[in-house]
């Protein structure tokens, strides 16, 4: 889990990355592709999929190991696998076997149009220095409307079933009046938007991601702590604040100490530390500390009890992806 930062408000709560397994646990396990050109593709969506699908990294490293495309048009000649341009469907078992990849992705665009309509505004003017009296008016306004629809599969080389299909259907609108400075795209800049768009959430559903989530951080002690242990705690939750985890580390692990690990705000502020660190093992012991001193229920730790057992889950499947 990576720390993002801590937000301004009333109740001071970091922001966490954690890493979530990929959407279709078996696509991410067919790390060799290969993208044939789509069907109706007059917006270059296989093109786009194939470049997010080849620059995807996972802590740093590539997550998948793409074919050229002009490897997958040259041999779609040679072998005379296309028709009207596009890879043969019942022969994409056989261009990914020659190609030496897991997995083929396939499409079609069905849809990708841009419509414009006009309608008017209701307009108000003064028609005097104190605005008194008033005369409305209309102006003419334009709406652009874009639409992108598109199916998206994989197809395992290996097996010849489809590991996943997926429909997209994307509508984004603009508008804009007369009497506005407000210019409207254009309709092949619109289906370009909404072609990266799919392009990136198809391949977010292959691989694992990170999501943040919002925690909650406890301010006021739930003991009596002498002045040194307040202070330390408002040091430690101004450390988290600057990103400073190692030193909010040490001394909540400290205050906890000094108080005899009776204090639950104590052993579950280092809980969110470790957590923010990747610690989760200890995170989750210091949470069900603090979940056993707490004498009502305080919605944070009650939060974090549960969490902490599905971050760690979806975190080894994740991990377990990765290493396939």
């Amino acid at each position: 889990m990576v720390a993002v930062g801590l937000t301004a408000s009333c109740t001071k709560s970091i922001k966490l990355k954690v890493l979530e397994p990929a959407k279709v646990g078996r696509a991410a396990q067919t790390k060799q592709l290969a993208v044939s050109p789509f069907k109706g593709d007059s917006v270059g969506l296989s093109s786009k999929i194939e470049t997010v699908l080849s620059k995807q990294q996972i802590e740093g490293k590539a997550f998948f190991t793409t074919v050229s495309r002009n490897e997958v048009d040259r041999l779609i000649k040679e072998q005379s696998l296309q028709y009207s341009g596009v890879l043969k469907e019942d022969r994409l078992v056989e261009a990914g076997q020659l190609l030496g990849v897991q997995a083929f992705v396939s499409g079609e665009v069905s849809a990708a149009s841009g419509q414009d309509e006009t309608f008017y505004e209701e307009r108000f003017r003064c028609l005097d220095k104190k605005c008194q009296q008033l005369q409305t008016y209309q102006v003419r306004c334009t709406r652009r409307n874009i639409t992108l629809a598109t199916t998206v599969k994989m197809t395992d080389v290996a097996l010849g079933d489809i590991i996943v299909a997926e429909n997209f259907s994307k509508h984004r609108s603009w508008t804009s009046c007369v009497d506005q400075m407000q210019r409207l795209p254009a309709i092949s800049a619109g289906l370009d938007g909404l072609a990266n768009e799919v392009a990136r959430q198809f391949v977010a559903m292959l691989t694992p991601q990170y999501r943040t989530l919002e925690v909650v951080l406890l301010e006021d002690p739930d003991i009596d702590y002498n002045a040194q242990q307040q202070k330390t705690l408002e040091v430690a939750l101004a450390f988290i604040e600057a990103g400073r985890y190692d030193k909010a580390d040490r001394l909540l692990s400290s205050l906890l100490s000094a108080t005899q690990e009776r204090s639950y705000v104590a052993a579950y502020n280092l809980g969110v530390v470790k957590e923010a660190r990747g610690e989760y093992a200890r995170a989750k012991r210091l949470y069900q500390l603090a979940d056993q001193l707490q004498t009502k229920p305080i919605e944070a730790i009650n939060q974090a009890v549960v969490r902490i057992d599905k971050v760690i889950r979806q975190y080894e499947q994740a991990q377990s992806q990765l290493k396939q």
